[in-house]
Formats: structure tokens, sequence, C-alpha cells
């Protein structure tokens, strides 16, 4: 992992500690490649939840686009088992949590939303030339 991808990784490890109901952590570029990683992933795992992360991000921005919804600041998946958080972290990136079924969806989404206040630059990416 880089400098930058283990930086991302002891604050998606925070992240999934301190929040009630967390359990996988990304950061992903917006064209879905991992950038970081909670530790309790695998790499085929986290590129996977990347990918499936940046695809949902797409739909919502093109959904926004065309209807006139506008920009979109957060994503949200409900499944039998699980929630799938996708939110926009800074310039060109995203963070995606998947947290269990009885997660506090508020707390959640706040608990995301600071972590992307305070450290934003770090979760920026630059766009692929």
């Amino acid at each position: 992992m880089t400098s930058r991808g283990s930086e991302l990784g002891w604050l998606l490890d925070d992240l999934v500690q301190q929040v009630a109901g967390a359990d996988r952590a990304v950061v992903l570029s917006a064209d879905g490649l991992l950038m970081g990683n909670s530790s309790n992933m695998a790499a085929e795992e986290a590129e996977h939840l990347s990918a499936v992360a940046s695809a949902f991000q797409s739909l919502a921005k093109g959904t926004g686009r065309q209807f006139g919804g506008g920009g979109v600041r957060q994503t949200l998946v409900e499944m039998d088992h699980a929630f799938l958080f996708v939110t926009a972290a800074g310039s060109g990136a995203c963070l995606a949590l998947l947290t269990s079924a009885d997660a506090d969806m508020g707390m959640v989404a706040y608990s995301m939303n600071m972590m992307v206040k305070r450290v934003g630059a770090v979760l920026s990416a630059a766009p692929r030339t």
C-alpha cells in the first residue's frame, strides 16, 4: 500500500471502529480506483467494493443531471442485511461505508460527512491523464 493508502487506511479503520454498525470502508477515485481501505478487507474485496460504489455514484449523478435533481451528495443502498453509503469526499473521490442493517443511518451519514470535512484534502484524487 502506498503512503497515501496507509494514511487513508488508519482513517478508515478509525471510522469503522467509531461508528456503531460500520463494517468495511473504502476511499475510491471517481472512476472507481481503490485509494485506500479499512484493514479488515482483502485487496480483492476492497477493489470490488470500490467498483460497486463508483457505479452507484455514477448512476446517481446521471439521474441528478437527467431529472434536474442537481449534484449528488450521498447515495444509499438498502439491502436485506446491510446498507451501503457512498459520499463525495474531496475533489474526485468518494468514501464508501458498508454497515449492518441495524446501523443508525443518521449517525452513519453524520460521521462520514464529519470525516470528509476533517480530512477532505487527503481524500481528494487528481484526475487521471
